[in-house]
């Protein structure tokens, strides 16, 4: 089982930006595909964003796409979600998860997942 450690939440305003890190240990980080998924208070987890193991493949929500961008430091161990433009409606707790592949990630069916870390975006 590999560990996930979220971390970068925080409070910020309306149109502020906000890097969010997840830190995997294990030694075998690059063979797995990485990614996010939010939950906002009374609502279902969503997905936010994901990357393949080698980096090269990207996916991202419709209510993300263009504001956020996922990336991935296979020699440091993290992932990274850099949140730009950020909304009143981006308040929610950011979850890393980690999967063999990408569509697992995608659709949340990973066992593995972080602790989360809270973001709230003021209007």
């Amino acid at each position: 089982q590999v560990q996930l450690v979220e971390s970068g939440g925080g409070l910020v305003q309306a149109g502020d930006s906000l890097r969010l890190s997840c830190a995997a240990s294990g030694r075998t980080f690059s063979r797995y595909a990485m990614g996010w998924f939010r939950q906002a208070p009374g609502k279902e987890r969503e997905f936010v964003a994901a990357v393949s193991a080698s980096g090269g493949s990207t996916y991202y929500a419709d209510s993300v796409k263009g504001r956020f961008t996922i990336s991935r430091d296979n020699a440091k161990n993290t992932v990274n979600l850099q949140m730009n433009s950020l909304k009143p409606e981006d308040t929610a707790v950011y979850y890393c998860l980690i999967a063999i592949q990408a569509q697992q990630v995608v659709a949340g069916t990973s066992t593995n997942w972080g602790k989360g870390t809270l973001v709230i975006v003021s209007s």
